[in-house]
């Protein structure tokens, strides 16, 4: 579909090295530093998809709901870590509702997706396993995450607290 148009920025951890999204890569190199595998990434995967809808019209919908919004993929193991990370290094506040509760405001969408081995090579039989943990998140989370990553990579964590949910409670006309 479209070319990268977003500015990158060139990520080295050990032996890890690619150009990431300008606005992930620092995310992406405490990630990596966390030893924690990433496959792909986007800092606002609606306007990289933006001319998705030119050949596939039904998308329409779906990418302009994704401005906005910036996603990690992870093998399976190491997006559980992530999230783990996320929320260890900080309150169980609003952005701790938006990772785990699905009708928070702006709740992150995340999903394990199957893939069928016969993706890869179509000689062999279908057979599907969970490989791809796809994390995604509004882009107004950024500096909250990077925050949190950075805190846990230091060893700072929260003890365990009462789950704030005032952000999901309405709110009351004045």
């Amino acid at each position: 579909m479209s070319a990268n148009l977003h500015p990158v920025r060139r990520v080295s951890v050990g032996d890890l090295s690619a150009d990431i999204d300008e606005e992930l890569a620092p995310i992406i190199e405490v990630v990596w530093r966390l030893g924690l595998a990433t496959w792909t990434c986007c800092q606002n995967a609606g306007e990289s998809n933006a001319d998705w809808p030119q050949q596939l019209p039904h998308m329409a919908p779906v990418i302009a709901a994704q401005v906005g919004w910036a996603y990690i993929d992870f093998p399976i193991d190491d997006g559980l870590a992530f999230l783990t990370a996320l929320a260890q290094a900080g309150p169980r506040d609003a952005f701790y509702l938006r990772m785990t509760h699905w009708a928070a405001p702006d709740s992150w969408h995340v999903s394990a997706r199957p893939m069928d081995g016969a993706t890869f090579d179509q000689r062999r039989e279908s057979q599907f396993e969970l490989r791809l943990l796809l994390v995604r998140f509004p882009s107004y989370d950024r500096a909250e995450i990077l925050r949190r990553l950075t805190a846990y990579e230091a060893g700072r964590l929260m003890p365990p607290g009462p789950i704030d949910r005032s952000s999901m409670t309405p709110r009351q006309p004045a």
